[in-house]
């Protein structure tokens, strides 16, 4: 077996954590929301939105942080669909528009108004510089694995071994440059949104570090 430490050999913050660990949800909603994503996004959105909420939920159970998995995994499948075509708005950030098709879809699952404004909530709090766990369990972990989707921030905190793992059964599909090249659309379009402070904020630069685009180093590091 391989060393389990992070590639700068320090223990990772989630440890003892499988692939195998992290299921989906096995219910009504999260299948459907998965129907749903399949059908809208890309190949390369879908295995972000699938990872993000590996990442997500592999957090919580190492940390021993409580999240509704449901909850979670919706909010994984939904948070970048304002992304795409069809539910893309000219008028609000890519979030929000996301949040709105969340809470959509939900009501018709039948998800009570205020589980559906948690979504929403989780949704958009995703493109926050960070939230508290104490506030928003289900935002915090969600951030926290966008977060290292898109700029590779706290790879280190999984084993290697895991997000190797993790990116031979959801394999990244070129997702960096699609994804830079709808917040670079989005911060065309609407430049006091987040997606154009991130622009801004050099993101082209950070995600060019990003780990997870270079896992055979990761390999060769080990």
């Amino acid at each position: 077996m391989r060393d389990q430490r992070s590639t700068n050999g320090v223990e990772p913050a989630v440890a003892g954590i499988a692939l195998s660990d992290v299921p989906a949800p096995d219910t009504a909603a999260s299948s459907a929301a998965l129907g749903v994503a399949s059908a809208y996004h890309s190949p390369a959105l879908l295995n972000h939105s699938v990872r993000s909420y590996i990442w997500a939920a592999a957090r919580a159970m190492a940390q021993g942080i409580s999240v509704d998995s449901e909850l979670l995994y919706v909010a994984a499948l939904f948070h970048d669909m304002g992304l795409v075509r069809e539910f893309d708005s000219h008028t609000v950030p890519f979030e929000v528009a996301g949040s709105d098709v969340a809470r959509v879809f939900t009501a018709g699952a039948g998800w009570p108004a205020e589980r559906r404004r948690r979504l929403a909530e989780v949704i958009v709090r995703h493109m926050w510089p960070e939230v508290d766990v104490s506030m928003d369990p289900e935002g915090h972990v969600l951030c926290k694995a966008t977060a290292l989707e898109v700029v590779g921030r706290n790879a280190d905190d999984f084993a290697p071994d895991f997000r190797a793992a993790v990116l031979e059964r959801h394999p990244r599909l070129g997702f960096a440059t699609e994804f830079l090249t709808c917040f670079q659309d989005q911060a065309a379009r609407k430049p006091d949104s987040s997606a154009a402070g991130a622009v801004r904020s050099s993101l082209e630069t950070r995600m060019a570090g990003n780990p997870l685009d270079a896992p055979e180093q990761s390999a060769d590091s080990q």
